[in-house]
């Protein structure tokens, strides 16, 4: 396989790590495997805003350690550095991107689209780290400062209006 493959392997619905890595999935879709893993993160985010800030914190955390450990083990599985298929980056940049975000179906948009185009365009440093920080922890470190500066417009946004 090669790097950024997306063909997703029989093992994501036998593997229940890779199912995870996969965003329980989503990330076996051929086009866009991104987008779909991100789309999947949508729905936990009013879950998440219902937790106290620190609850939602802590999933935070927790997703991104755990994530660490999922993205690297499956890739290594799948002798692929950064599978296109594995999502679970996607989630926890999502979910980072909503962290402040107020309720509402134009924020879970807005933050969807402003979290898909950092991700997907990795101004600097996102570039840099994705090229230069291998295993579970690259994996998941650009989608993280992806998250970190759709937050910050998300909050821009959100004083000016």
């Amino acid at each position: 396989m090669i790097e950024g493959s997306t063909h997703a392997p029989a093992s994501v619905w036998r593997n229940p790590v890779h199912f995870l890595a996969f965003g329980f999935g989503s990330g076996a879709v051929r086009r866009a495997p991104g987008t779909w893993g991100t789309l999947a993160a949508v729905p936990f985010v009013p879950l998440w805003q219902h937790l106290p800030f620190t609850g939602y914190l802590l999933v935070l955390v927790v997703s991104a350690l755990v994530g660490i450990w999922l993205c690297g083990r499956t890739a290594r599985d799948l002798g692929v550095h950064d599978h296109g298929g594995i999502v679970w980056d996607e989630f926890v940049g999502y979910w980072l991107t909503m962290l402040l975000a107020p309720p509402g179906w134009l924020w879970l948009l807005g933050g969807f689209v402003l979290f898909r185009f950092f991700d997907i365009l990795k101004p600097w440093p996102i570039g840099w780290v994705d090229r230069k920080v291998h295993g579970g922890l690259g994996i998941m470190l650009d989608d993280i400062l992806a998250g970190l500066m759709a937050l910050a417009v998300l909050l821009v946004v959100e004083q000016l209006i």
